[in-house]
């Protein structure tokens, strides 16, 4: 894949101007805490099924002391995590799914291709390929640091069945009282 070929042109993106916040960000996903992975959004074309966004990586993220010890190295599977989040985001916003929330589906192709460390900004693009509402999205992604793509491959959201997990959860809750 060329430098240039990204889903969104990068010169779009002002990290000084987020089009959303982490407040808003809120309003759509409900990962709190250590699993919150995007820290804003840079851009949203609702027409082309487009979106950008930016993780901060910090210094104090859960998984540095232990990934790996004098050398941490954002795991794959939270740069695929903070795509998800992205996505779930822009789905969300927007109502492509018609669902209450919407879960990570899978993925396909996801190639790593550069490592992304404390006090990157991971900037992470999605061009939705797929809305069937009801049923699942697809989308095409990348992952960025500068100017170098470091992660790119398609992932899949599905609507989550929120009662009834809420269902299983009070079920188990009760088992253990009793």
């Amino acid at each position: 894949m060329a430098k240039t070929d990204f889903i969104v042109d990068l010169s779009l993106l002002s990290g000084d101007e987020p089009v959303a916040d982490i407040d808003e960000i809120r309003q759509f996903n409900p990962q709190r805490h250590e699993m919150e992975h995007l820290t804003g959004i840079l851009y949203e074309d609702v027409d082309t099924l487009r979106c950008a966004g930016y993780k901060d990586v910090g210094h104090s993220e859960f998984w540095c002391r232990g990934h790996m010890p004098g050398m941490p190295v954002m795991p794959g599977v939270i740069q695929l995590e903070a795509v998800a989040q992205l996505s779930s985001f822009f789905a969300q916003k927007h109502d492509l799914l018609g669902a209450e929330m919407v879960g990570f589906g899978g993925v396909d192709s996801a190639r790593f291709r550069d490592v992304v460390v404390p006090g990157d900004r991971l900037i992470l693009m999605i061009r939705l390929t797929k809305a069937r509402r009801g049923r699942m999205i697809v989308a095409e992604f990348q992952g960025v640091v500068g100017e170098k793509l470091v992660v790119d491959g398609t992932i899949l959201g599905i609507p989550l069945p929120v009662q009834s997990v809420r269902d299983h959860l009070a079920s188990r809750a009760a088992q253990n009282v009793l």
